[in-house]
């Protein structure tokens, strides 16, 4: 029989990481004309491996508030197959992530990109394709008036005290040759603290992505609804959602479409690797409700790298569109203009 020493796992591979980042953003609906410099981010990396185990977790500390990004514990029980469990990317949209800028498209800010929740998934591909099955119990914080976080999340205001209450995520993509084609589904439920009363919220996509040499193409369409109810706050066919301190509302039902096309040039040198240049809008169109209306954001922008460095230079552009000077997304209030920034981020990942 082998002693515990010879049965024993191997010794676990750790590695640390993470990043600083500056920031200069500059709007064109504030009275500050130098705009603004400043250290944006700084945060920590942890990815630990042991046998078919694995630790990837990521913590944040912004200007004014900290939050965590991800920490998931992962079994690789094949080549094919792992099952997950923590604070883990919600598998909707493009994997793993639509946009080619510092900003993401607009699907990100309703919740549908990039977002991070606490639950258990699995993931399993095959010849061409990969899926994603999942459900989560709550947001990355189980706390619906906690806006300082990095994913955006049904919130609790004074006219809306809702949080998320279990969902589950599918998605499946193929991809043929240079082409990748997906759909995505999202099922779940949330919960009025004041009435105790629950809604329920669905999602559904459609995605693609095409690789043409040097050009990169990819578009998305989308359908949300959330139920609208007096005892839920929605009514008014609007809900609350917030991340980075704000809370904010969103149409409770729209459809949003999105096209990024990216172009990358080669050239490493000793100041650059490697320059892609881009263009994405999203639509998001609540169906004329009243009290409601369609939200545009256009992201122009190039990503420079050079090694560990990365450097976006972003000029958004925005009408009716939260962080673009909009009162949130869908929402109708008041006459509304194109409003713009300028946003440069310069990081070291390590």
């Amino acid at each position: 029989m082998p002693s515990y020493a010879q049965a024993a796992s191997a010794s676990p591979e750790v590695n640390i990481g993470g990043a600083v980042r500056l920031n200069y953003g500059w709007r064109d609906y504030d009275n500050d004309s130098n705009g603004k410099f400043e250290i944006e981010l700084f945060r920590i990396d942890a990815d630990v491996s042991q046998d078919k185990w694995y630790l990837d977790a990521q913590f944040r500390w912004y200007q004014d508030f900290d939050a965590i990004h991800h920490a998931e514990v992962g079994y690789k029980v094949d080549e094919n197959n792992t099952v997950i469990a923590g604070v883990t990317q919600v598998p909707f949209g493009i994997a793993p992530y639509a946009s080619n800028s510092f900003w993401f498209t607009g699907a990100y800010y309703v919740g549908l990109e990039d977002d991070y929740d606490t639950g258990v998934k699995w993931q399993t591909k095959g010849d061409g394709w990969n899926a994603d099955l999942a459900y989560f119990f709550n947001a990355e914080y189980d706390d619906g008036a906690r806006y300082s976080r990095y994913s955006f999340d049904i919130a609790s205001t004074d006219e809306r005290a809702n949080r998320e209450d279990g969902q589950v995520n599918g998605r499946i993509q193929y991809q043929l040759g240079n082409h990748t084609v997906g759909a995505s589904a999202q099922l779940g439920k949330f919960i009025n603290s004041q009435s105790q009363d629950k809604g329920d919220h669905w999602a559904a996509g459609a995605h693609y992505v095409g690789i043409f040499g040097s050009w990169k193409v990819s578009g998305q369409l989308m359908q949300y609804d959330y139920d609208t109810e007096e005892s839920l706050g929605t009514a008014d066919h609007r809900i609350a959602l917030s991340a980075f301190e704000f809370p904010f509302d969103i149409a409770a039902k729209a459809t949003l479409s999105n096209l990024n096309i990216a172009k990358t040039f080669t050239y490493n040198n000793d100041l650059v690797d490697s320059i892609t240049c881009y263009n994405e809008v999203t639509l998001i169109d609540p169906n004329d409700r009243s009290g409601l209306a369609e939200s545009i954001q256009n992201v122009t922008g190039c990503a420079i790298a050079k090694g560990g460095l990365y450097t976006y230079v972003d000029w958004i552009a925005g009408k009716n569109m939260w962080f673009v000077g909009g009162p949130g997304v869908g929402i109708e209030q008041g006459p509304e203009r194109w409003r713009s920034r300028l946003n440069i981020n310069i990081g070291y990942y390590f």
